[in-house]
């Protein structure tokens, strides 16, 4: 039986897409490593006092890292046995959004802090590291929120009526001379004060104001507890969906833990699901 001999561009493809190699593992890694390490450069550049101190050798690490990754992005599509299938692909969209800040920077000063956005390509430790069951609970959990989106949507739907009647009422009781110069601005107020985060920069001087100030923000502790009861609901009902999607291949019983790897029945090994 004769080896199957791979080509140049085949080898490099195993590299760089693959992770079942030796070398494949290593360059994930490496990536990984000059991806956090551009994202400390970049943090780093933001503060006055260091980017005064270390201008150019800021630069010249931005840029290292940028040409770096922009080879590995034409490395990518060069080896790709469908180049246009991994451009438009999730990784292959982020890949390019993390090189094309700094050469749009040339035309927009400052747009180079887009950059960050390369730290979603640390996502790519999740396939190094075989996580994969990690993957199947973060899915099940963007499902429960698929389902509760009506739910979801409705509830905000209510609270933007809520604070639109409060901060209306809030702008006719207190008026400019408080503070509460538009409709808008109280709004804005109803929004902070029912969200419990109270900034504290628009206040209400008034009995009746400070009475309707206490209702909202007693209305804004109920509010809150129910976003969490609907969305707690649906991921308990996936859940629930997917422990019966788990069915012994031998003895076809169901309902096993989200983590079970082998039958509660007869101990034959269960097949993965996502």
């Amino acid at each position: 039986m004769t080896k199957l001999t791979l080509t140049p561009r085949q080898r490099l493809y195993q590299i760089i897409f693959g992770t079942s190699t030796r070398f494949g593992q290593w360059f994930d890694i490496a990536l990984i490593i000059a991806i956090i390490s551009s994202e400390i450069i970049l943090i780093i550049s933001s503060v006055a006092s260091i980017e005064s101190q270390y201008p150019h050798l800021l630069v010249i690490a931005e840029w290292s890292f940028t040409i770096l990754f922009t080879i590995e992005y034409i490395l990518r599509l060069y080896c790709s046995p469908r180049p246009l299938a991994y451009m438009r692909s999730f990784y292959g969209v982020i890949d390019l959004m993390a090189i094309l800040p700094a050469y749009i920077a040339f035309l927009i000063p400052g747009s180079n802090y887009l950059l960050i956005i390369r730290l979603i390509r640390v996502l790519r430790i999740f396939r190094v590291l075989k996580l994969a069951r990690f993957l199947k609970d973060s899915n099940i959990l963007l499902r429960s929120l698929r389902h509760a989106q009506r739910k979801i949507v409705v509830f905000f739907s209510s609270v933007l009526i809520l604070v639109t009647v409060f901060g209306s009422l809030m702008f006719i009781i207190e008026g400019p001379a408080n503070g509460f110069t538009s409709i808008p601005k109280s709004i804005y107020w109803a929004i902070v004060t029912i969200t419990t985060v109270g900034y504290g920069d628009i206040v209400p001087h008034t009995v009746m104001g400070k009475a309707l100030a206490s209702l909202t923000m007693l209305l804004g502790y109920s509010i809150l507890a129910v976003p969490t009861g609907i969305i707690t609901a649906e991921l308990n009902q996936e859940m629930k969906t997917h422990r019966g999607l788990i069915r012994c291949p031998n003895c076809a019983t169901s309902g096993h833990e989200m983590d079970a790897e082998y039958c509660k029945k007869c101990g034959t090994q269960l097949p993965e699901t996502l």
